[in-house]
C-alpha cells in the first residue's frame, strides 16, 4: 500500500518497455512497435499518476499553482494531460516539428529538456527512498519533487500558449459574469415559476436547453448592463456570445416589442419546448 512502493514497480514497468522498444526494429516489426508505444504511454501515465499521490501527500502545501489552467480551452483539460506533456517533452527533443515561432520553440526545448532531466533525478531518487525507507521523505526527496512539480507546471503553461490561445484575464472574467447571468436567471426563473427546485435537484437534461434560452432573455432585457450588454462591440464579449453578436440584436429588438405577459408567455415556452 506504500504510494513509494507502486512507484517502485510503475517505474519498473516503464523501463522495461523502453528496453524492449530500444531492441526492437521498428521498419522490421512495425506492428510490434505500435504495441509498444502503446504500453508506453500507458506505464507512463500510470507512472505520473503515483508520482502525482507522491507530491500530494510529501509536498502538498509546497505544489507549484495550477491556477493557470482556468485560461485553457475546456477542451484540453482531460485527465491525461500530463501524460500528453511529458510525450509533448519528449517529442520536442526528439526533434518532432512544432508549429510555433523560432523563439518560442527554442524556449520549449530548453525547458523540456529541464523537465525530463528532473524526470529522471525524481525516478532515481524514489527508486532509492523506496528500496531503503519506503515509509518516509526526507528533504532531498521533497527537494526534487518541489523542482520537478515547477518544471512540470512551467512546462504545461508554455506549451499549451504556443500552440493555442489560452484566456486572457478580461476573458476569464467575462465569462465569470456569464456564470453570475446563469445564477440570476436561475433564481429569476424559480421565483417566477418557470423552473422547480426539484428539476434542479434532479438534473432534469431539459435545464440544459432551458436555462441558456432564459439566460439569453435574462441578459438582454432584465440585466442589459451585464455580460450580453450589446452597448459593448463584439470584440469586448465573451468568446461564448460575440459570434452570435449581430443575431442577439435582432432578439433583442423582437423582445422588446413584446407585452410583459407576451414575454412571460415566451419564457414559459421555452421552458417546455425541445
Amino acid at each position: 500500500p506504500r504510494l513509494l512502493s507502486q512507484f517502485f514497480f510503475a517505474d519498473e514497468e516503464v523501463t522495461r518497455v523502453v528496453a524492449e522498444i530500444n531492441g526492437l526494429n521498428a521498419e522490421l516489426d512495425p506492428q510490434q512497435y505500435l504495441v509498444l508505444l502503446n504500453q508506453l504511454h500507458l506505464s507512463q501515465a500510470h507512472l505520473l499518476a503515483v508520482l502525482e499521490q507522491i507530491m500530494e501527500e510529501c509536498i502538498p502545501t509546497q505544489r507549484h499553482s495550477r491556477d493557470y489552467l482556468v485560461k485553457f480551452p475546456e477542451e484540453l483539460l482531460v485527465d491525461n494531460l500530463g501524460n500528453h506533456m511529458l510525450f509533448a517533452a519528449e517529442c520536442l527533443l526528439a526533434g518532432t516539428f512544432l508549429e510555433a515561432e523560432e523563439m518560442d520553440g527554442a524556449q520549449l526545448r530548453a525547458q523540456a529538456r529541464n523537465l525530463l532531466c528532473s524526470l529522471e533525478l525524481v525516478r532515481t531518487v524514489l527508486r532509492e527512498q523506496s528500496l531503503s525507507q519506503p515509509g518516509s521523505y526526507p528533504e532531498p526527496v521533497r527537494a526534487v519533487l518541489i523542482q520537478f512539480d515547477r518544471l512540470f507546471a512551467e512546462f504545461e503553461l508554455s506549451y499549451v500558449s504556443s500552440l493555442v490561445a489560452v484566456k486572457s484575464p478580461e476573458e476569464i472574467y467575462r465569462q465569470q459574469e456569464i456564470v453570475v447571468l446563469f445564477c440570476e436567471t436561475v433564481e429569476r426563473a424559480l421565483r417566477l415559476g418557470y423552473l422547480t427546485q426539484e428539476m434542479i435537484d434532479g438534473y432534469e437534461p431539459l435545464l440544459m436547453f432551458t436555462i441558456p434560452r432564459l439566460a439569453i432573455i435574462s441578459g438582454l432585457l432584465i440585466y442589459p448592463e451585464g455580460p450580453l450588454s450589446l452597448e459593448q462591440s463584439s470584440e469586448q464579449m465573451s468568446q461564448v456570445f460575440s459570434p452570435f453578436y449581430n443575431l442577439l440584436k435582432k432578439i433583442r429588438d423582437l423582445l422588446q416589442v413584446l407585452s410583459a405577459e407576451e414575454l412571460c408567455l415566451l419564457e414559459r415556452s421555452l421552458c417546455t419546448a425541445e
